[in-house]
């Protein structure tokens, strides 16, 4: 049944819902928004999920009070945009403990008749991504086009993928991980210390006095600081004074970046709670996609879900190695999977900005994808642009060798002659057994050869425009006609 676009919406779960810690939660409130129609057959539901202070609102449309305002993802999500409204049924839901709608710390425990506070479980990426599938099911939605998410987003777009294999066609993530480093952990609790260590935190119960305002804007401009690089704190500051032309000598704010940072501060203090800051940085850190398993191939093992993973070359929170290790991961089971790594100079916040660049992945992968669930068959390649289209018997650009092969080709264009080694990462399969790619050459910025052998003979040969840094995982279906083997 079709379901037209909404505003702002929230429901309550029927039931229990159990978490990782063993507690549960009942009646729980899920605050979403819906953007476009469901098809007829259901096959374009796409579910967007935000990083650690979004909400809901990804795309432009009315919020609670009616009046139209911007989406955090405008630029990404909505009608003509990369994830499009006009094609695809877009949810976005709040997240479990979170504060814009969901229930979270901020919500009124009932046994105690006042907010919950710091007496709220804590709660897991896996935590929330159950919440939003039992989302999906009241909605009546069995199975998704896609999960798409950046950050912490990212997390649980691959959470949903090893938890509910099942009920996902493709899976979206950028600027993520499988897992905290230490250093990022390390960033996190400094910021959970300061909120917990200002005097207007009250053990959390501060919500008839006002927000613990000082530790709460800390956190927010420590967190800030790792979401940018150096390069565009550089271009953005500088050493610039800010309103004079000499140092004060006295410890006021007298930096360009020091105004910014203390700007950033006071607007998150106005729209975020200091409790869920705690528990939404808690739960990254608790994030392990290998958790239960020896590897992270390991735990991959199961996911069906073809992939589009990207990473941005100036994110020093999440660096493009943590990217290559899902790729590699999924690659190793065999599964459908494209890279790309996106130059930038936005650091970790480059996934909320770098729409255009992220959209001429995004959408193709999305348009490819689709196509492929209204067929009802398997999606073939994972659409990059002009990327190889690999499908039974024989292909506008490839005809298939024989036996089956499965090729992970690695552009590396010639602005990044850092990474060369890219080059030898390339990978054929045949029949299970690993074997190196005979040759995969640059020709230009915007293409790559690939010639891919079998030591037998039999080869798969093409031309693959698939863009700067993008890895494509071609899976060949079937066996070429006897005799017949070239490039188009």
């Amino acid at each position: 049944m079709a379901q037209a676009a909404s505003g702002p919406r929230s429901i309550t779960l029927p039931g229990v819902v159990s978490l990782a810690s063993g507690k549960t939660l009942q009646g729980v409130e899920v605050a979403y928004e819906t953007f476009g129609a469901l098809d007829a057959d259901g096959r374009n539901a796409v579910l967007v999920c935000h990083a650690l202070s979004g909400d809901a609102h990804v795309a432009t449309g009315p919020d609670a009070d009616g009046a139209e305002r911007e989406g955090w993802w405008h630029g990404m999500v909505g009608p003509g945009q990369p994830i499009d409204t006009e094609r695809h049924f877009v949810i976005c839901s709040n997240v479990l403990g979170g504060c814009s709608g969901t229930t979270g710390p901020g919500s009124i425990d009932p046994e105690a008749g006042a907010p919950y506070g710091l007496r709220f479980p804590l709660v897991t990426v896996e935590d929330m991504v159950d919440v939003q599938a039992a989302l999906l099911d009241e909605l009546g939605i069995g199975r998704l086009l896609a999960v798409v998410g950046g950050s912490l987003g990212g997390m649980q777009a691959l959470a949903w993928a090893r938890r509910f294999p099942e009920r996902i066609v493709g899976l979206l993530a950028g600027a993520t991980t499988s897992r905290l480093t230490a250093q990022a952990i390390a960033f996190n609790e400094v910021g959970r210390t300061a909120i917990l260590g200002d005097p207007g935190f009250h053990d959390g119960d501060y919500y008839d006095r006002g927000q613990p305002h000082h530790g709460l804007a800390i956190a927010r401009m420590i967190g800030h600081i790792t979401y940018l690089s150096d390069e565009s704190m550089h271009e953005k500051f500088g050493r610039r004074l800010r309103g004079r032309e000499n140092h004060a000598f006295d410890f006021v704010t007298e930096f360009e970046v020091e105004s910014y940072l203390a700007y950033q501060g006071r607007k998150f203090v106005e729209r975020f709670d200091a409790n869920t800051y705690l528990y939404m940085t808690k739960a990254m850190d608790y994030f392990d996609l290998v958790a239960g398993a020896p590897t992270l191939t390991a735990a991959l093992e199961g996911v069906s879900a073809r992939a589009l993973i990207w990473s941005f070359t100036s994110d020093w929170l999440f660096p493009t190695y943590h990217a290559l290790e899902i790729v590699d991961a999924l690659a190793a089971n065999g599964a459908e999977v494209s890279f790309t790594e996106l130059h930038s100079p936005y650091g970790h916040d480059a996934f909320l900005l770098e729409n255009e660049a992220q959209g001429r992945f995004v959408r193709p992968f999305l348009e490819r994808a689709h196509d492929a669930a209204r067929a009802e068959e398997p999606a073939g390649m994972s659409g990059l642009g002009d990327a190889v289209r690999v499908e039974k018997h024989r292909s506008a650009r490839v005809q298939l060798g024989d036996p089956l092969a499965v090729a992970r080709v690695v552009d590396t264009a010639e602005d990044r002659p850092g990474r060369p080694e890219l080059l030898d990462t390339a990978l054929l399969r045949l029949e299970e057994e690993p074997r190196r790619v005979a040759r995969v050459g640059v020709r230009d910025s915007a293409r790559t050869d690939v010639e891919i052998a079998d030591p037998d003979g039999d080869d798969v040969r093409g031309i693959a425009g698939l863009g700067h840094h993008a890895v494509e995982l071609a899976h060949c279906v079937g066996r070429a006609e006897s005799g017949g083997h070239h490039a188009a």
